[in-house]
Formats: structure tokens, sequence, C-alpha cells
């Protein structure tokens, strides 16, 4: 430190970078020195934290605090309060609605991405809190991957996200094995930016240089070229397709010789009753290369060369996350796993299918995995779960059975929101509809570093500390790096740490013993690392006392890991018999007898083709576009978004259209446009390229919903025009990609 201005390194969710603080204020960030390929989004970070819609004090809502009023939630006004006085209101009232309704009235809002660190873990912090409490109704899943999540363990038997992270093969075993790389929605490096707990070495744009450099060929299957790195090939398919594709491509191996009949006879189960669908031998509609080609707008003879190389290579199947985010979403994580087991390369090094690559950045990479530093979230007494993305329909049909996953139930009714970490107006569908059902519960609690659209929506509103406030230890299991997360500034305004708000809200209500064990913040920072370095240690990994570890700042954990015992598939290859999978039969179910014994008629025993209800086959003169909902590039999620939308010609958000549908419209690249369907209307600045299919736009998500009362949102919130509807009865998961829209021109 020198004339009160310092630098030092801390973790984010995109990854780790230098911080120079002088005074109370951060500066500027640079990049980490280790990474090969460094995220842009930090640049914006010294304006984000101090940004002016940063939330001073604790704000409870007029009307709410006037008279309980529920209609105003969006466009009202606040009144600022001292803390102890706040506190003592929002105890109060969570006390009444859990004594009055039971805690099956309280929803626990939050699903992990506020901080890298991980004590400060908004989910874990503000769950720990409900249990002690008595507990609250959970989500199952997320919006990125809550359909897969669950249809893939009836298919392969293991835990979706545990698939992911510890049994595929690292993108070294992929540029030693791989002859074929067939992508479907892409690998694309913006996306993997970002990782759950951090990424400190940005590496999927150098893999896919080494990649080409090798000459394997990788093959884009999806409607925008740049959804995967430059240099690789592009099919652009139309939205929602993929399935029919996949169809296709195995109805080619079965009609000419090319499926590998003794895998399928040795690690499946099933085949013989998908072979009659796959055929038409059941409804007389072969799925064949011409039966898909006007389905997917891709040439039949493509389709019958893409499925001969495929077998005659060593191919990997990918599927991106966002082919589960649409409606019918299981059908192709289902029959992309069954096309790979038709080839005969699942578990084979660099073959078969593979899951997420892209989508954060951890996957692609091989760690041993290391215990501890976990700060417990206690147990919940309450045992009824929604799946994420029912939000909207929990709060309008309080009572009302639904199905999921085999299981039929009705929806609680929902009292009382605590939500801390996170953003509904960001990521849920049909935005103008949640906006409806907000005004349901009796009060909405948030806690919140900045207004956005969700706190804007609250009753009760704690001003919460950014990472850079408060002191943290980053780790991921993504990730081979261990930091120490140090505050770097005071808190901004009066701030507080989660733990410390849930501290007095839990002192207020009799359970602050039991929320904090009597810790401070202090006493839990070396507790947990001390856990963490006890089990390093039995594993042979010396890491620095917590002091040391402070002082050090950051280190690099030899935890690279030999990638040929990671593969759930390769023992189960050799011998199924000795290592089963945790599915029913013990092996892929092609046909699976659980999921036909639920009767869904929008997800059936094997995977099958389904439309959606809007898709291109489905377009019409009012809505002749579809629009799909990318990741933005310069930010995670609405995350910093607040900064974003101060910079020149950042806001509306970009729209990608073609050029002929531009043409059609009179629509250049700079005009602003209004996007629009019977959902609602979004304001867009054109974006014209040949980058992107003819027929589909592209919408990046992360703008925040603009305020109520307009007939159209400001700056671009591709959500206001997407379908509530869940992906089937079995994932219901959210469909953002399902959605028809039209763009018109619009005069500044």
């Amino acid at each position: 430190m020198k004339d009160g201005r310092f630098t030092k390194v801390t973790s984010s969710h995109w990854g780790a970078f230098e911080v120079e603080v002088e005074g109370d204020t951060i500066v500027a960030t640079r990049p980490f020195a280790p990474d090969p390929s460094p995220s842009a989004i930090p640049q914006i970070l010294p304006q984000a934290v101090h940004h002016r819609s940063r939330i001073a004090r604790p704000s409870i809502r007029r009307a709410w605090l006037d008279s309980r009023d529920r209609s105003g939630r969006g466009d009202g006004d606040y009144v600022e309060l001292p803390w102890d006085e706040a506190l003592d209101i929002a105890a109060a009232e969570i006390d009444r609605i859990r004594k009055t309704h039971g805690n099956e009235a309280i929803f626990g809002g939050s699903y992990g991405w506020s901080s890298a660190g991980r004590f400060h873990h908004a989910q874990s912090q503000v769950h720990r809190f409900l249990n002690a409490a008595g507990g609250y109704v959970a989500s199952f899943g997320s919006y990125s991957t809550g359909c897969a999540q669950a249809i893939m363990p009836h298919v392969f038997g293991k835990e979706f996200l545990a698939f992911l992270y510890e049994h595929q093969d690292s993108y070294q075993t992929i540029h030693d094995n791989t002859e074929t790389l067939v992508m479907f929605g892409g690998i694309n490096p913006k996306n993997s930016q970002v990782s759950m707990g951090g990424v400190s070495e940005h590496v999927t744009g150098p893999w896919f240089e080494r990649f080409h450099s090798k000459g394997i060929f990788c093959l884009n299957v999806s409607p925008q070229r740049v959804d995967a790195p430059p240099g690789c090939d592009w099919l652009a398919v139309r939205p929602a397709s993929d399935t029919a594709l996949m169809l296709a491509l195995a109805h080619v191996l079965e009609t000419e010789g090319l499926t590998d009949r003794a895998f399928l006879d040795r690690c499946t189960v099933g085949y013989e009753r998908f072979r009659p669908y796959l055929l038409g031998e059941r409804d007389g509609t072969p799925k064949s290369p011409d039966w898909a080609a006007p389905l997917c707008g891709v040439e039949a003879e493509t389709i019958r060369a893409l499925a001969r190389r495929m077998a005659s290579t060593r191919t990997l199947i990918t599927v991106a996350w966002s082919l589960q985010r649409g409606e019918h979403g299981e059908q192709p994580y289902w029959m992309a796993s069954v096309l790979a087991a038709m080839l005969g390369q699942i578990g084979l090094p660099g073959g078969g299918v593979g899951f997420g690559y892209g989508a954060i950045g951890g996957i692609g990479k091989s760690f041993r995995g290391m215990r501890g530093m976990t700060f417990s979230q206690l147990s919940n007494p309450v045992k009824t779960v929604i799946p994420v993305a029912r939000i909207g329909d929990m709060l309008r049909n309080p009572g009302q059975p639904y199905d999921f996953n085999g299981r039929r139930g009705p929806y609680p009714d929902i009292r009382l929101i605590y939500w801390a970490g996170g953003n509904p107006f960001h990521h849920h569908q049909d935005l103008n509809r949640l906006h409806e059902a907000w005004a349901k519960p009796e009060t909405i609690i948030v806690n919140e570093p900045w207004w956005t659209p969700t706190a804007k929506r609250a009753d009760i509103v704690f001003p919460a500390t950014t990472p850079y406030e408060r002191e943290d230890i980053g780790r991921s299991p993504l990730d081979d790096y261990l930091f120490h997360m140090p505050r770097l500034i005071p808190p901004v305004g009066e701030a507080r740490d989660d733990y410390a708000i849930f501290a007095g809200l839990a002192e207020r209500m009799g359970i602050g013993e039991t929320y904090t064990e009597g810790r401070t913040v202090d006493d839990w920072l070396p507790r947990l690392y001390a856990e963490y370095r006890s089990n390093a240690a039995e594993q042979g990994i010396d890491l620095p006392d917590y002091e040391g570890l402070k002082e050090q700042n950051w280190l690099k954990l030899p935890i690279a890991a030999d990638d040929s015992r990671r593969s759930l598939f390769r023992p189960f290859r050799d011998d199924p018999e000795s290592a089963p999978l945790g599915t029913p039969s013990g092996r892929i179910e092609i046909f699976s007898e659980r999921i036909a014994g639920f009767g869904y008629d929008d997800c059936p025993g094997h995977p099958v083709w389904l439309a959606p209800q809007e898709w291109l086959g489905t377009a019409t003169a009012a809505a002749p576009l579809h629009m799909v909902s990318p990741q933005p590039s310069d930010k995670l999620h609405s995350q910093l978004e607040a900064a974003l939308a101060d910079v020149e010609g950042a806001r509306p958000e970009k729209l990608v259209i073609h050029p002929r549908d531009a043409a059609t419209r009179g629509i250049a690249t700079g005009d602003l446009l209004r996007v629009f369907n019977a959902r609602g209307a979004a304001r867009a600045r054109a974006v014209v390229s040949e980058d992107i299919r003819e027929g589909v736009v592209a919408l990046p998500t992360g703008a925040w919903f603009g305020d109520p009362g307009g007939n159209i949102d400001p700056h671009g919130n591709p959500n206001v025009l997407t379908m509530d509807v869940g992906t089937s009865r079995l994932g219901q998961g959210c469909s953002a990609h399902t959605a028809l829209v039209e763009v018109a021109r619009e005069e500044p």
C-alpha cells in the first residue's frame, strides 16, 4: 500500500482479476496474469460498485408500511429507516407469517450466482436462516439446466450436474482423441467467461485453436454462426428442430447398417421399443433425412453425409444448455444420448456425448475433488419443492395440482417471499405476467446491493454488500485456484453483508444461536478454511494456514486429474454387469419404463419429435420470426447492468437480424426497433448480420426489466416476449427459446 493506493487479486464468477483501490474507491481492474484469455467483464466493475443505483439504507415501500398494500410493487416510493427499526419490522412480519400460515407459506428465493465466495454465498445464507426459522418452500434445479436435471438421471442414472462436473471428457482428451466434434447449439467462448465459483483460466478459445491446428472437424449446429469459435463449420438449423435432425441421423445409421448393435445389446435397454418409431413402422412416418429436411432447413444429403462421417470417425456429440431451455427440451438431450449409443462410442476417449461445454468455463477441465468450505444450510423441515421455473404458476395458482417428474401435487399458498442473491425479473419468462403474479404474496423481502427490478418490487429492501466490501475465500470445484478475497473497500452507504442481516433477524426471532452458533464472520472464515486445509492434507496437499493464505492472496492447487479416471462410462463400457449405471436397468435407457409409466403425452417413454407451440413451423404474419435469447457477452446474467446501461449506445440491447429479414422491413444496422408479440414489446437496436439464419433474430438477456405501466420495455429485455410454460410435465424447465416475434423500425 502506498499513498492510500493498493492492488489485490480477488475472484468472481467471471474469473480472477486485479483490483486497484485508492482510499475507499475501486478505481480500476486489470486481468489476472495467469489467465490466457481473460474476460473483459471486470472492466465495468468500478462504475458498478459505486453506481448511483446502490441501495443506501434499509427501505420499506411506503404503501406496504402504511396499509400492507400489495398493488404498487414496482412503482411505489420507499421510506428509509434505521437498521434496528427495519429489522424489527421484518422479523415481526416473518414471525407473523410462519405462526399464522405455517412455514409452507414462505418461499426462499435465490439459487446461487451472487458471489464466488464460499461463506458470503447468498443462497446458503438465506436458506440457512429460513431453515433455522422452521423451513421454507424450496425450488428444484436452475433456469439454466432445470429440464436436463430432471430428464438425464432417467437416461444415465446420474445426477446431471455431477455428471457434467465429474465425468465428462476434458478438452485435453477431446484434443487427443476426437476426430469429429458435432456441437448442437455450439460451444461459445462468450458463455464460458463465467463459471459457478470462478474460472481463473479461460481456455475454451485457446483449445479450439488447438483443435483446428490438429485438423479436428468441428461442426456448429445452430441458428447462429457465433455460437462456436472462428474456424468451425456451420450448419444453420432452424431453432427447435435439433431432435428432428438427430432422428434423421439415427435413421441413416439404422438403414445403412452403421448402428453398433453389439454396444446397444450390451449397454442399453429399449432400442427395440424405439426402433419402430424411428423407422415409421408405428405412425407411417420414417424419421428419414427427407422427412427432417423441411423441418430443420438442412438438405437431406447433408444429413446423410454427416451421419456417415460420424459413424466412420471418433465422434463426440455435444449439446448446449440452450437446447433444453425450450418447449420439449427433454427430447434433444435424450435423443443425443440415443444417437451416441447407436454410434457405439460412449465410453471411448473423445467419443460419445457431452453436455454444456462452453456453457460455463469449468466444463472441459479435469480436477481432483477437494472437500470442505461449505457453510451448512441446516436441514429444511418443509418438504414442498417446486421446479424453479414455475414460480409464476405457483403464485398465480395456489392449491392447484400440477405434474412434475412423476409426482403430482398442489402448488403451495405463498404469503411471503425472501429473495437474496438473484434477480427473477431477469431470468423468468413472460415478465409482464410475473409482475402481475408478484402482487399475490402479502410480503416480499429482498437483500440486494442495487435497485434492480426485483428490489423495486419488494416491500422490505435491505442494502447488501458486494463481494468487494467483505472478506471471503474463493474456491470452485471446477477450478484449480484458491483465493483469499480481501475486503477492498468499506461498505457503500449503510450496506451490510447477508450474514449480518440474517443474524440481526434471527436474534429478534429467538433463533440467533441456531443461525450463528455464536460465531462472527471472523470466526467462521478460519473455521471453514481449517476444515478445507485438513481435507487437503489427507490428499497430500500442503496449504498455508489462514493467515498465510491472506498474506499470499492466491495460489494454484496441484489437483490436475488423469482424465481416464473420470469417465462414468469407461468402466461401464468394459463390464456393464460389474459397473452398472444408476438407472433401474443399470444400462443406458433408450426406452424408460419409469417415464412411460408417468403417462405424459409431452414426454413419452423414448425420445420423439414434438413440435413446440411457437417455432418457424407455426409462424404467422403477426409473428413470423423465431427469437432466441442468448447470454450476454458483457456481463453475467444481469449483474453489473446498472453501470453498463450508462455506456453510450449500450441500451437498448442489440438485436441481430439476417439481411433479407432486415431488407423486407426497411431495417439497417443502428436503427431503433420495436420487437413485439401478443405477450409484450421491447425496444432494441438493429445489428444486420449474415451470422444468423434467415427467419431468426437474437436478443440477448440481461437488460433490466423496465418499470411497469409502459407499453414497451425500454431496455430490451427479451423475457417480456418469452412463454412462461414448462418444457413438459416431466421437466417443467423454462422455455425461453420458444418464442415467435415481429420486428419493426421505430422512430427515435
